[in-house]
């Protein structure tokens, strides 16, 4: 170890991210002493990593996070996140923002200080490419004078902020690529709740637990759109079909709008959604070089309409990874039996329940002789404590399984139960 350049030292010390670990491991001796000062370029303060700062005096805890700081001369990444932590003096956080704002490249800030600050302004203009804040609030937002002209992802949880700062907040991040909102809380002066979004190099956007009137994204090199409990009136995304992998879980949403063009997705998961028949047509049987499908209890709104393996052996030809429910009450698991086409290059199946029965042995056998390539399937069951039958049931299961193996000894199964 003595003989390892001190810039390798300093490397190894950031991959231990957690403060605590770096300055124990630094005094060492003092070569690594050296590299925690001039070559450390992560430092991580987490309260849920070590629960001993929740026990310090905030002005203990302030000093010894200022002391570790301001030892180092180069830090890329700095990670502040204290639940359970009474509020900060502001000054004292600016003092650590001011400190190492021009060499910094990623900030992780979860911190409540008194009285609140304004993480934009100080921030704003550095060379910042990842920004990760939570609760906290944003106001006022200048896009001429709060930039982040390398900002590349960006991500909001429980955030206060309003639409129009938002939206500013987005234009004034000119090359960011990865968009993320958890539970923001979004300021309205209308009675109507709206937020539109327009960025050209946004690529992924994901949001979660978001309940608005209308929610409108202009993002012509959009790839990944991933929606997961919410409320929404209203969702529009107007692109150039760029779309890639459409993930939608748990969302209630009156009109969906995703454009028309998805030559270029590839991924499509939904699960626990409501859709209309023709709009889920138009959105995924027009898919012709989707690679990945996953249907968990999806509800059309026209009862004559189903997606069986008949259509989706037509419609996706490049398939290789399917994922399904199994739901006896509703003929669903029947209806995909129908048609004859094999899913010839489907690789990869998954099947789950929610409610187990006697016929769900059944489904898996006829499923398998659909799939002649298959190399993997996964079964997921969810078992209940209430209904003790389950257990009888899925101990003929197995024994089912163990026989069906016999017949298929190439493929590889695996249970995941809960």
């Amino acid at each position: 170890m003595e003989h390892l350049p001190v810039e390798v030292v300093g490397n190894i010390l950031s991959r231990l991210g957690a403060a605590r670990d770096v300055v124990i491991a630094s005094a060492t001796c003092c070569k690594w002493r050296e590299a925690y000062r001039k070559h450390l370029h992560t430092l991580s303060f987490n309260s849920n990593d070590w629960p001993v700062y929740r026990d310090m005096k905030t002005s203990q805890l302030q000093i010894l996070i200022t002391q570790t700081i301001f030892q180092t001369t180069g830090l890329k990444g700095l990670y502040i996140l204290m639940d359970g932590v009474d509020k900060f003096s502001a000054s004292t956080v600016i003092a650590w923002l001011m400190y190492t704002r021009e060499t910094l490249r990623r900030l992780v800030y979860n911190v409540q200080t008194t009285p609140s600050i304004n993480i934009l302004e100080i921030c704003g203009r550095q060379k910042l490419k990842m920004l990760v804040l939570a609760h906290n609030s944003i106001t006022g937002v200048e896009p001429n004078f709060q930039r982040f002209p390398r900002l590349k992802s960006l991500s909001l949880s429980n955030v206060s902020i309003s639409a129009m700062d938002l939206s500013l907040l987005l234009s004034s991040c000119q090359k960011i690529e990865t968009l993320k909102l958890v539970n923001p809380e979004i300021a309205m002066s209308d009675a109507q709740v709206t937020v539109e979004l327009s960025s050209p190099t946004l690529k992924s956007i994901y949001v979660e637990a978001v309940s608005l009137d209308k929610f409108v994204l202009e993002a012509d090199s959009i790839e990944c759109l991933h929606l997961k409990g919410c409320a929404l009136e209203v969702f529009e995304l107007v692109g150039k079909g760029t779309l890639k992998h459409f993930k939608i879980d748990d969302v209630s949403v009156l009109h969906l709008d995703i454009g028309e063009n998805f030559e270029n997705l590839e991924i499509v998961d939904i699960s626990n959604f409501s859709i209309w028949w023709p709009k889920f047509y138009n959105i995924v049987l027009r898919s012709s070089k989707l690679r990945r499908l996953r249907l968990c209890e999806v509800v059309f709104d026209e009862e004559d309409e189903v997606v069986d393996l008949e259509r989706i052996a037509v419609c996706f030809p490049q398939l290789t990874y399917l994922s399904l429910r199994y739901d006896f009450r509703d003929n669903i698991a029947l209806s995909y039996l129908e048609g004859s086409s094999d899913l010839v290059n489907v690789t990869v199946l998954e099947l789950s329940w929610i409610v187990i029965d006697e016929f769900f042995s059944f489904w898996v056998e006829e499923m398998l002789k659909r799939f002649p390539n298959l190399k993997k399937m996964v079964i997921h069951g969810l078992i209940s404590e209430a209904r003790r039958e389950d257990y009888q049931i899925l101990a003929n299961f197995t024994t089912f399984i163990v026989e069906l193996m016999r017949k298929y000894m190439h493929l590889e199964v695996r249970f995941e139960f809960k």
